[in-house]
């Protein structure tokens, strides 16, 4: 699919505000990085080879010990299984990752109480937390959590807000009026009440927070879509569209939303760091997702429980405020790209 020059050239501005493309580069790689953390931070091995046979277990299904000789038929420590092929001194081998641990695993020591301060030589980078699970390994796995709810928040806010937006601005009359009347009244309800009234119930899961989330996050990009609907359904292209016998729903699809992109582009990012910050926020007032889930407001409530164990805290509040500072380098970079002034010419 070829694009237009128009977005050509949108690509190319956004590409020249330096900070805001390398933090775009930089928030990719940490996508990727989080979707790849099996392989740099879990408790399976990446590579097993134990008499003349190699195994992947990382992504491969659970191995129990007596495939490696081990008198038990659970699943394998790798950790000790290395140091077990170490002492044999046979030619078997474990590689593991850099972190040998995953995010739900309590390391605990017999002459310590957790949590332990960071160190290289335990493979803790980060130390770990009140019950001795590692927090480099949380604060990544956390992050993979958060960013797929505010992507899956952002979709679903952007499919409701943009559709029913799109509607009041398009027809107008009774139809704005009865859903600007829900709107008002729908915004009064407390939304940090419903939470706590449903946690009290059921335990909240992703799509249960998902859905909660979304039924009070699609006001804000419905207010937008019915201004700018109201403005783009006078122009020129939408009246030719009409004379020519296009559909209502064919105008909206085809023609109005795709030229209102450049405002759903740019309040995008913003959505996605609001999303992070509102998961975060649940999880730290204990009406988020259900421990032992990895989380960001968890280990800030850890970290604040245990001040003295500054390394909690300190992990997580650099890696949010890196976090949302990228996001927020984009949103500029993307609302400056795709501003319509630049790119307009008039006759």
């Amino acid at each position: 699919m070829r694009l237009n020059p128009l977005t050509l050239k949108k690509i190319r501005r956004f590409k020249s505000i330096r900070r805001g493309y390398l933090s775009f580069i930089l928030f990719s790689l940490m996508i990727a990085f989080s979707l790849a953390a099996e392989l740099f931070i879990n408790s399976k091995a990446l590579v097993v080879r134990y008499e003349g046979r190699t195994y992947f277990p990382t992504y491969g299904q659970i191995l129990p010990g007596t495939v490696f000789g081990l008198d038990y038929d659970y699943e394998t420590n790798y950790r000790e299984l290395k140091a077990h092929f170490a002492a044999e001194g046979k030619g078997n081998w474990v590689l593991m990752p850099v972190v040998p641990f995953n995010a739900y695993e309590n390391d605990l020591r017999e002459d310590a109480f957790p949590p332990f301060p960071p160190s290289a030589a335990s493979r803790h980078f980060l130390g770990t937390d009140n019950t001795g699970r590692d927090i480099l390994a949380r604060l990544v796995y956390g992050f993979r959590i958060a960013i797929f709810f505010s992507l899956a928040l952002l979709f679903t806010n952007y499919t409701i807000g943009v559709s029913i937006g799109c509607a009041m601005g398009y027809f107008g009359g009774r139809f704005d009026l009865f859903f600007q009347r829900i709107i008002e009244i729908w915004s009064n309800v407390p939304f940090l009440y419903v939470i706590i009234i449903i946690s009290s119930v059921v335990v909240p899961n992703f799509l249960i927070l998902i859905l909660i989330m979304a039924v009070f996050g699609w006001i804000g990009m419905t207010w937008t879509m019915r201004t700018v609907t109201y403005k783009e359904k006078e122009r020129e292209y939408v009246l030719a569209a009409r004379a020519l016998g296009a559909g209502n729903l064919r105008i909206i699809f085809r023609h109005i939303i795709p030229n209102t992109v450049a405002v759903i582009v740019t309040f995008a990012p913003f959505s996605v760091s609001g999303g992070i910050v509102s998961l975060t926020s649940l999880d730290y007032l204990g009406f988020g997702l259900p421990p032992p889930t990895p989380s960001w407001g968890e280990l800030l409530q850890q970290g604040w429980t245990a001040m003295d164990a500054w390394w909690i805290a300190g992990s997580v509040i650099v890696a949010m405020i890196a976090t949302l500072i990228t996001v927020t380098f984009i949103g500029e970079a993307v609302r400056e790209a795709f501003d319509p002034k630049l790119h307009t010419i008039y006759e």
